[in-house]
């Protein structure tokens, strides 16, 4: 498609902002990758997005408003062009950007990332000339366009699980003269035909470090992801790998998130009042910490979350009314927790089932404060055959589900 000379103008003027903006922020001190952004066109990337409007009445689900060139040009080329993740798909569904619709409430399941989160992966995997790179989790092409301009499409490989995700993005990315290699295929197996890499890159999270990405990595390389869980807690990590099949590497700061890959989302669990009624035997206690340890907006909280979900790996956390439930689907367990009531920030918890899923989390938080409340940057991953373990020297192992 042939673009009028004033969008690619206007294009060009948006992206030498949008760079300088970076680089004054830290977010882009790399002359390499300050070249890529200022050249990579990403308006082709993203002919339709969805942009978060006002909820209804202030409550209930988000509204989602679509953006095109040809519903507002002036909208849609700045939002291109600013420094935010723009949502192109929600629970698989291809939208038809012909004819697009307002929706309320949804799960996203594809993005064009924010481009400082962009540039911030390549460089924190210490992706460099000659590397050959794997990203998984093509999306809209944006990301992997940018590698292309650094690197050259030779020494790259994206693969994306949504084939007509990668459709759109091949076409993108071919219209821009990049020609790296594009596959159908799904992420926790990295992509066994272009194998080794230098460097392996995920814009998607998983539970664990999938054994297949260690083994597609040459000995001395870097393999940079996102884990996350069910509690829906994340982490960086950059893992170095070994010529035995193992990987180290400690975790990244920040608090960075991103979708999970679609073979490690959670599962839905019914009804938490399901969970109450078929019994949760005992007495209720007084709860040594409150679920806000874990829930809170806060930078502390959203480490705490990760790493109490090892400690709970299948559980899943829902609030209705003032109640906040713990459901683990696999064991069949439950833990519920009330406000005591009586305005001291007490809270009240019963458990039932074969593992006492808030008697875990607290073990974890009572080490955590006994280790001096420890930031991510203090916790190594150890991956070997045996297991992946998050170590600390201070703070019990702890395991990270099987991949």
């Amino acid at each position: 498609m042939v673009l009028p000379v004033d969008l690619e103008t206007d294009a060009a003027r948006l992206r030498a902002i949008m760079a300088e903006d970076l680089a004054v922020r830290g977010a882009l001190d790399d002359p390499g990758w300050r070249a890529a952004v200022e050249t990579v066109p990403r308006h082709r990337f993203v002919p339709g997005f969805y942009l978060p409007g006002e909820k209804r009445d202030g409550q209930g689900p988000t509204r989602w408003q679509p953006v095109t060139a040809r519903l507002d040009h002036g909208r849609w080329l700045a939002a291109a062009y600013s420094d935010i993740t723009l949502v192109t798909q929600f629970d698989g569904d291809e939208p038809d950007w012909e004819h697009p619709a307002e929706r309320y409430g949804g799960t996203p399941t594809s993005s064009s990332t924010l481009p400082s989160l962009v540039v911030r992966m390549w460089a924190d995997a210490d992706v460099r000339e000659g590397h050959t790179v794997l990203e998984i989790g093509t999306g809209t092409g944006y990301s992997t366009a940018l590698a292309c301009e650094r690197l050259g499409s030779a020494g790259v490989t994206s693969v994306e699980v949504d084939p007509h995700r990668l459709e759109r993005a091949a076409g993108a990315l071919h219209g821009c003269g990049h020609a790296p290699t594009l596959a159908v295929a799904d992420g926790l197996y990295g992509y066994w035909p272009e194998a080794p890499f230098d460097r392996i890159v995920a814009a998607c999270s998983f539970r664990a470090v999938p054994p297949a990405l260690v083994a597609q990595t040459r000995p001395g390389g870097k393999i940079l992801l996102t884990l996350s869980g069910w509690l829906h807690g994340y982490a960086r990590v950059l893992l170095t790998v070994t010529g035995d099949g193992t990987a180290e590497g400690r975790l990244l700061g920040g608090t960075v998130s991103f979708m999970p890959a679609r073979t490690h989302a959670a599962p839905a669990f019914g009804n938490p009042a399901h969970w109450v009624a078929a019994g949760l035997p005992g007495r209720a206690r007084v709860a040594r910490h409150g679920p806000e340890r874990i829930t809170a907006a806060t930078k502390d909280a959203f480490h705490l979350r990760f790493l109490v979900q090892s400690a709970v790996p299948d559980a899943q956390l829902v609030t209705v009314g003032d109640v906040v439930h713990l459901v683990d689907v696999v064991s069949g367990s439950a833990a519920a927790l009330t406000p005591d009531g009586d305005g001291d920030g007490a809270w009240q918890v019963r458990e039932g089932g074969p593992v006492r899923l808030w008697e875990r989390v607290e073990c974890v938080l009572d080490a955590y404060d006994a280790a001096g409340r420890p930031g991510p940057e203090t916790f190594s991953l150890c991956v070997y055959d045996g297991g992946q373990h998050l170590r600390h020297p201070h703070v019990p192992c702890l395991p990270l589900p099987s991949p």
